[in-house]
């Protein structure tokens, strides 16, 4: 039989009982009503009747008012004989009636007599009373039992419907769910049996169709899995760079031989293991899941490399960690299944970078010296210590000053810069006064904003609170940006420099009125050696670069703001501690 005619048949026979069980019970209330109804009408005013008349008869001599009652309370009960025998005992009260005539209220023989036929009307209707009141009850009783086998026959209608139909329909949906999860594992082998031969049996019939073909599938393409499997382990092994593969629960699915040499571990002892368990053991596996680290930090630059002594020998890594993702099929959503961790080995870039840092150091330690020197020589020179030196041979000094000068700011920004590199950077932190220092700042650029003919304009808050800084590498920061401004403003503009509060920093600005940078270019303005292209002023572009480490050393931030033909404000903030 199919689902939908067992739905519909047990559905509708329900349906059907609850009718059945809604007519009787109506039908048997109706007739309990009707009965109440005659005991009311029929008897009970009858009743009430015959009691005022009794009463009325029962008042005081001379009593006008009670032969009124007397008569309108006869006159209905007339109108109201509804009994076997009740209209002969009537009969024979309106004759004891009409026998007294106008003297009702002399109390006589004719009274008693007229009692007498009130009480008989009385015990009539109670006898009614009583065999209605028995019907009644008989009628109750009917009415009890069919209404209850009715409903008795509903509920276990009901209760087997309840108890048998969900457990039909739900357990063979039960059964193909399980098949199911045992297809998308990969079990093929799996059938589902449904002998009925409803809708649940064709869609058995077409599921082991289903499973039939992709058991067949999976056996033609079990070989050719397995061989993409083993390239893609020996591609993974014969890779330079260690590579560790974790699942989504943190399971190692895959390490190729050079992690397993820098990890100081067997291949067993990895394989299928918990990454956490293993790192419980293993400093550097612990080092390279710590969810802290990754291969950037928050602000997008590259993390410190890892050292790691391997064969005895120190060598430099670069994390790299990548999460993998799908999309299934059928779905929209992607799914992470683990993770990879690639070390790239930049040792080789390591030794270089050290070994062009020393020699910039050296280079440039070494030409400080001499550099001195021809200053000093430039200076006796000027002085004409050596002779009268002609206006001609004063300009080739002037020009020979100006190009040590250079040279001695760029020496001494490389030797900042292998300070910066070798990790070197000696911080000297003390308590320091904004204001000072931007008087400082000020009063070191003003000869050369005399030159450049530019103004310099200072802008300061009020009784700002001291910050511990560095104070010489904070002015040196605050000079340097104070020049590159001279530089870049038009004659006779004006550079701003200020000083403020700003929340629980405290914020240092210098604007100047040039051409302004291309936006473009202000993500990399602080990167090292680089200028904005078409720039008509030379340099090492070293000296953002240096402010940029000096002023995060201390905690700080730096930035700039920069739009093409309105300018440049270059800003740095130091936290107030």
């Amino acid at each position: 039989m199919k689902i939908k005619t067992k739905l519909t048949l047990g559905v509708g026979l329900l349906l059907l009982l609850i009718i059945l069980l809604a007519v009787v019970s109506a039908g048997y209330v109706l007739a309990l009503k009707e009965d109440t109804n005659n005991i009311l009408v029929a008897n009970y005013n009858s009743l009430d009747y015959s009691r005022k008349m009794l009463l009325a008869i029962d008042e005081e001599e001379n009593d006008k008012t009670a032969e009124k009652r007397f008569r309108e309370n006869l006159a209905l009960q007339n109108k109201n004989i509804t009994e076997t025998g009740e209209r002969e005992i009537m009969e024979r009260l309106n004759d004891h009636v009409r026998q007294m005539g106008n003297n009702f209220t002399v109390k006589t023989q004719i009274h008693q007599l007229v009692r007498q036929d009130l009480l008989e009307i009385m015990r009539l209707n109670m006898s009614a009373i009583q065999r209605k009141s028995d019907f009644a009850n008989q009628s109750t009783n009917s009415a009890l039992f069919w209404i209850v086998g009715t409903g008795s026959a509903c509920f276990l209608i009901a209760f087997i419907l309840l108890v048998q139909l969900p457990r039909n329909i739900a357990r063979p949906i039960k059964e193909l769910t399980e098949s199911i999860r045992q297809i998308a594992s990969r079990n093929y082998k799996q059938r589902v049996a449904f002998e009925s031969h409803n809708e649940f049996g064709d869609l058995a019939k077409s599921f082991n169709i289903m499973a039939e073909k992709l058991d067949e599938y999976n056996s033609t393409q079990l070989a050719e899995v397995l061989y993409e499997k083993k390239r893609i382990e020996t591609l993974i092994n014969s890779m330079n760079d260690p590579v560790i593969g974790l699942d989504e629960n943190n399971l190692i699915m895959f390490v190729n031989d050079k992690a397993i040499n820098i990890l100081g571990l067997s291949k067993t002892d990895l394989m299928g293991k918990s990454a956490q368990e293993v790192a419980l053991s293993n400093d550097l596996l612990r080092s390279l899941i710590r969810t802290s680290i990754d291969s950037t930090d928050k602000e997008g630059k590259h993390a410190a490399p890892i050292r790691i002594f391997v064969n005895d020998k120190e060598q430099y890594f670069e994390k790299e960690q990548v999460t993998i993702s799908i999309t299934p099929t059928g779905e929209s959503e992607k799914h992470t299944i683990g993770d990879v961790i690639i070390l790239r080995n930049i040792t080789s870039f390591k030794e270089l970078e050290f070994a062009k840092t020393n020699f910039m150091a050296t280079i440039s330690h070494e030409l400080k010296t001499p550099i001195s020197s021809i200053k000093m020589s430039l200076q006796l020179l000027e002085k004409e210590a050596g002779g009268i030196v002609n206006p001609e041979q004063l300009q080739l000094i002037h020009s020979i000053k100006e190009d040590s000068d250079r040279l001695l700011k760029i020496t001494g920004e490389l030797l900042n810069l292998s300070q910066i590199e070798t990790g070197n950077i000696q911080l000297v932190l003390q308590s320091s006064s904004p204001h000072d220092m931007v008087s400082h700042a000020v009063e070191a650029a003003t000869k050369e904003a005399e030159r450049y003919q530019v103004n310099i304009q200072v802008n300061e808050a009020e009784k700002i609170s001291e910050i511990f800084v560095d104070m010489d590498k904070t002015q040196w920061v605050l000079i340097n940006l104070l020049v590159n401004a001279i530089h870049y403003s038009p004659i006779g503009g004006t550079v701003t420099v200020s000083l403020e509060q700003q929340g629980t920093s405290v914020r240092f600005a210098v604007s100047d009125k040039g051409k302004g940078i291309d936006p473009k270019y202000t993500t990399r303005i602080f990167d090292r050696y680089f200028q904005v292209p078409g720039s008509s002023k030379s340099g090492s572009g070293l000296g953002l670069a240096i402010c940029r480490e000096f002023i995060e050393a201390q905690g700080g931030t730096i930035d700039v703001d920069s739009q093409l033909g309105e300018g440049s404000t270059f800003y740095f903030l130091i936290e107030q501690k």
